[in-house]
C-alpha cells in the first residue's frame, strides 16, 4: 500500500515537472512515466487518462490545502496581519508555480473538463476565505459585506497583480513585491475593516 501511495506521489511530481515545461498537449505520459521511474502501464494503472492526471496535479499542488492549514495557523491573530501572511504565500506559491499557472491559464479554454476542474478547485479556495472572513465579521467586528464577494476581490487582486507582474513585463524585486502587497492589504483592510 505503502508502495502504491509512493508511486502515485512520483507520477504527480513528474506530471507537474513535465506539464510546467512542455504545457499540457505537450507533455506525455511517456515522458512522465520515465521521470517518474515507472512504466507507462504503471501511470495508467493509477491515472486512467492524462487528463485526470492533470486533474490530480490540479488537486494535489493547489493553494487550497496550503490555505486551510493557514487558516488554522492564524486563528487568533490580527486581521491584517493575518490577510498579510495568507497574500504574501499565496503570492511565494503563485510564483514556485508559474508555469503551471500559465499551462491551467491556457487549458481551462480548450477543456471544458479541465474547466469545471479547475473551477471546483477555485470555488472552493473562494467558499474557505469566505467562511474565514464570515468568522472575523462576528469575532472582531468587521462591518457587513458579503464574504463570498470579498474572497473574489482578495484573491483577485492578487492573482491580477500576480499576472501583470510574471507575465505582463512588470516585474518586481522581492522587497517591491512586498510592499505591493502590503499596499494592496491595506486597501483590502480599510475597505472591509471594523465598523468603528
Amino acid at each position: 500500500m505503502k508502495q502504491a501511495a509512493d508511486t502515485k506521489a512520483r507520477i504527480l511530481e513528474a506530471g507537474l515537472q513535465v506539464f510546467s515545461a512542455r504545457g499540457y498537449r505537450g507533455g506525455t505520459t511517456k515522458e512522465i512515466a520515465a521521470r517518474a521511474g515507472v512504466a507507462e502501464v504503471t501511470l495508467f494503472r493509477h491515472f486512467s487518462t492524462k487528463e485526470k492526471l492533470f486533474q490530480e496535479i490540479l488537486g494535489s499542488f493547489s493553494f487550497l490545502p496550503m490555505l486551510r492549514q493557514m487558516l488554522l495557523e492564524l486563528e487568533g491573530k490580527d486581521y491584517r496581519d493575518s490577510l498579510l501572511i495568507m497574500a504574501l504565500r499565496f503570492f511565494e506559491f503563485l510564483a514556485e508555480r508559474k508555469n503551471l499557472v500559465r499551462i491551467i491559464h491556457t487549458e481551462i479554454y480548450r477543456s471544458d473538463r479541465i474547466n469545471r476542474t479547475f473551477s471546483n478547485f477555485i470555488n472552493e479556495a473562494f467558499g474557505t476565505l469566505a467562511a474565514y472572513f464570515r468568522a472575523m465579521q462576528r469575532q472582531a467586528g468587521l462591518r457587513e459585506f458579503r464574504p463570498e464577494a470579498a474572497a473574489r476581490v482578495f484573491m483577485g487582486m492578487l492573482i491580477s497583480n500576480f499576472i501583470i507582474e510574471e507575465f505582463l513585463g512588470g516585474r518586481k524585486t522581492r522587497r517591491e513585491r512586498t510592499q505591493i502587497v502590503e499596499e494592496l492589504v491595506d486597501i483590502f483592510v480599510k475597505g472591509t475593516g471594523n465598523r468603528r
